[in-house]
């Protein structure tokens, strides 16, 4: 299938088709983060820019080597000493750095839409590495792709998301992505912080921490987003643990086979134990190591293969 996409803005607006390619294409390239020389030429002569507006580790890391494993050159873009703390719009800042030639954006922004928006005023590619509370679909795509490593397949699979679905661009994310490709997905949580929309999403809420591990096959944890939150929802952490935090009593509970996820930054010893997180069934490292392969696949496909 040949990509004809410009950007990747989020999973809501892919086709199971269109998921399923960029996996597929994920497997080839993550052969070659295990080789000595760890480099392609597939973007030879392409230049991607990194236009963070939130602060990150991982995600902006893992585009950059992504990028680089492909031979493409990188400019991390530095917000904070850049002419938008004069005043300058988002927009003209792109167009700005797009005058250079550039072929790539990556675009992570508070905002929701910003990316969106910035796709429609340059003709180079937009990837969305997390916008607001909308979407971070790159994130998505990588649990997708170690799920299916890992068990087999995903469609069947009981994928239960537990923690703070309001504030979470990678719940949205992975509730498109899972449901897209057959999963039943359910989402838990607080009331407070579920979100109603949820179902019209395709996900099937429950406030009932047992009811979303029973039978699950993968349990998706994730942090309380406290810097995205205006009110305070919950009266403590130490509460949330109590009633959501995957603790000794819950993970024995767990059935055979299920692992366990989490996109970071964990809050350990609120939604889960410290060392529930380093047993064999917890695919958080692998995550963060597959992040690159599907980076590096969703790069090529935006723009490597475009005639």
């Amino acid at each position: 299938m040949n990509w004809i996409k410009k950007d990747l803005i989020g999973l809501e607006n892919l086709t199971k088709e269109e998921i399923e390619t960029i996996l597929k294409t994920a497997v080839s390239f993550k052969e070659i983060s295990s080789r000595q020389v760890k480099k392609v030429p597939a973007l030879r002569g392409k230049t991607v820019v990194n236009l963070f507006f939130e602060p990150s580790t991982r995600t902006k890391t893992s585009f950059e080597l992504a990028a680089k494993r492909l031979s493409a050159d990188v400019l991390s873009f530095e917000v904070a000493s850049s002419s938008i703390s004069k005043g300058e719009t988002i927009v003209d800042t792109a167009q700005n750095i797009e005058a250079m030639k550039v072929d790539c954006f990556i675009v992570r922004h508070s905002v929701a839409g910003a990316p969106e928006l910035i796709s429609r005023n340059v003709s180079s590619a937009v990837i969305n590495a997390g916008d607001g509370c909308h979407e971070h679909p790159t994130q998505a795509l990588l649990d997708l792709f170690t799920v299916k490593e890992n068990l087999g397949k995903i469609k069947g699979l009981k994928i239960s998301i537990v923690g703070d679905i309001l504030h979470s661009r990678v719940a949205r994310s992975n509730i498109w992505g899972f449901t897209k490709l057959g999963a039943k997905v359910f989402v838990c949580g607080p009331p407070p912080i579920i979100p109603a929309d949820a179902e019209k999403m395709g996900a099937k809420i429950t406030y009932d921490i047992e009811e979303a591990i029973k039978d699950a096959d993968v349990i998706y944890l994730l942090r309380l987003q406290k810097e995205r939150q205006k009110e305070n929802f919950l009266s403590s952490l130490k509460e949330y643990s109590y009633f959501y935090g995957i603790d000794e009593n819950r993970y024995k509970k767990i059935k055979k086979g299920a692992v366990i996820m989490h996109p970071g930054p964990m809050n350990r010893g609120v939604e889960i134990k410290s060392d529930i997180a380093e047993r064999e069934n917890s695919l958080i490292l692998e995550q963060v190591t597959n992040g690159i392969a599907v980076r590096m696949a969703v790069l090529y496909l935006t723009i490597g293969s475009r005639k």
